[in-house]
């Protein structure tokens, strides 16, 4: 039963991902209208810098798809950890209402690594 709550947590958390990273690119997700001043400053000074949304867009998407596969579920998440801190990080600052989704989010990719822990072994030994 674990294994199929853990399954569908990954798979819900790996289609957000690849959704934010394919925003990036394609640009069909509207902006609230909602969104703080400091977070929109924020978002124009990440847009001046060219290469910077294209790359978090496509840790996104891989680290989404890793995550959804079991084989490669732990590598998916340490690919999103940093995509993640920076969003918890972005939330807690500018934006915290959009707390809960960035915890959530964060508490399935730290469930994986809890779950995946021995393969993580050889990188720190």
């Amino acid at each position: 039963m674990k294994n199929k709550i853990l399954f569908v947590l990954c798979l819900l958390t790996g289609l957000m991902f690849i959704n934010a990273g394919l925003n990036k690119f394609l640009h069909y997700i509207p902006e609230p209208k909602d969104m703080p001043e400091a977070a929109m400053k924020a978002g124009a000074a990440f847009a001046t810098i060219g290469w910077l949304l294209p790359l978090v867009g496509f840790a996104e998407i891989l680290g989404g798809l890793l995550l959804i596969f079991k084989k490669t579920r732990a590598l998916g998440a340490v690919v999103l950890v940093p995509v993640l801190v920076g969003i918890v990080l972005a939330n807690i600052s500018m934006s915290p209402s959009a707390l809960p989704i960035a915890g959530a989010l964060f508490a399935v990719v730290i469930w994986v690594i809890a779950e995946n822990w021995k393969k993580y072994l050889p990188m720190i030994s």
